[in-house]
């Protein structure tokens, strides 16, 4: 049995799927091999939204589970407009259809974890958090979090879930070794709050894989470019900070992904690490990238390399 986390109720293994790729980059046949060969390698909590690949992603994922879709623990977002018909947003009306829709996609009874993509500063937030819990009391979710949220927000929104009502149980914000800004406030608060975290881009776009080596070419077709909005990723100081970390982990029997897991969940809050995939390679890498547990004096010469 893999070590696990809580996220409310829920038990996740400390790698998740993110299944942005799928719908997009792969077809239903590339998702099925990715999916199976994460489940294979012990990943149980899968993670997507209505959004990715146009809808596709959860259609995909519902194909693929089949017969076991209770080996997995699956969440979704809704909340970032799809088209004109579907407008986003976290009013009572639009939640009820978006959750509606996902089910049928994903061809399931409940949703386990359902995370509002981004807040909504149109909608009264006891209106979302009482639709939410309406869809939690129908048996339709299990648990709710949300995505890109403030330590405001997120207040905000337990303020407004009425005694023993559903309230938020995660928080989905951005965060790597290289791009802190969650320890300023968000990572505290859930430590406060007993909120998981669940941290995104948590490989920095490809930079902490290893696959960016400084007077090296960089692989054709990767999400880092040398032009577009990531291209700063890629400057001279964070290549030499990226060759140091490589050193770091390899002087002590480790790869650089590695590090990367590790140095995150390293933080209790963090429930899981949420990482995509667009092989079964890669599925099985990050499956097993999340062994090595860092000592305090290794998470402190770590940020000493990246400060």
């Amino acid at each position: 049995m893999k070590e696990t986390r809580r996220i409310g109720s829920l038990e996740v293994s400390l790698v998740g799927l993110g299944c942005n790729n799928f719908g997009g980059r792969l077809d239903a046949d590339a998702t099925a091999k990715v999916v199976y060969a994460a489940l294979d390698a012990g990943i149980n909590f899968f993670d997507t939204a209505d959004i990715y690949g146009g809808t596709k992603s959860e259609e995909f994922i519902g194909q693929a589970l089949g017969s076991r879709r209770d080996e997995v623990v699956l969440a979704t977002k809704f909340g970032i407009k799809l088209d004109d018909a579907r407008p986003g947003g976290a009013s009572a009306a639009y939640i009820k259809q978006a959750a509606e829709d996902s089910l049928r996609r994903l061809r399931t009874d409940r949703i386990d974890l359902y995370q509002l993509h981004a807040p909504d500063p149109h909608t009264p937030m006891e209106e979302t958090m009482g639709a939410l819990n309406e869809l939690v009391q129908a048996g339709k979710v299990r648990e709710i979090g949300c995505s890109n949220f403030s330590v405001e927000q997120l207040r905000t929104a337990e303020a407004a879930a009425r005694p023993g009502a559903a309230r938020y149980v995660s928080v989905q914000n951005h965060y790597s070794l290289f791009h802190r800004a969650a320890e300023q406030d968000v990572l505290p608060e859930c430590e406060r709050t007993g909120i998981a975290f669940l941290p995104y881009f948590p490989l920095a776009n490809g930079l902490l894989t290893g696959k960016y080596r400084k007077g090296q070419p960089f692989p054709e077709g990767t999400r880092i470019q040398a032009e577009g909005r990531n291209a700063g990723l890629l400057s001279e100081e964070n290549l030499d900070k990226v060759e140091a970390l490589i050193a770091f982990a390899e002087a002590r029997n480790h790869t650089l992904l590695e590090l990367a897991f590790g140095w995150l969940l390293a933080h209790p809050s963090i429930a899981s690490v949420i990482a995509g995939a667009t092989s079964v390679q890669q599925a099985q890498n990050n499956a097993a990238a999340a062994g090595w547990k860092l000592t305090s004096e290794e998470v402190a010469a770590i940020n000493q390399i990246v400060s």
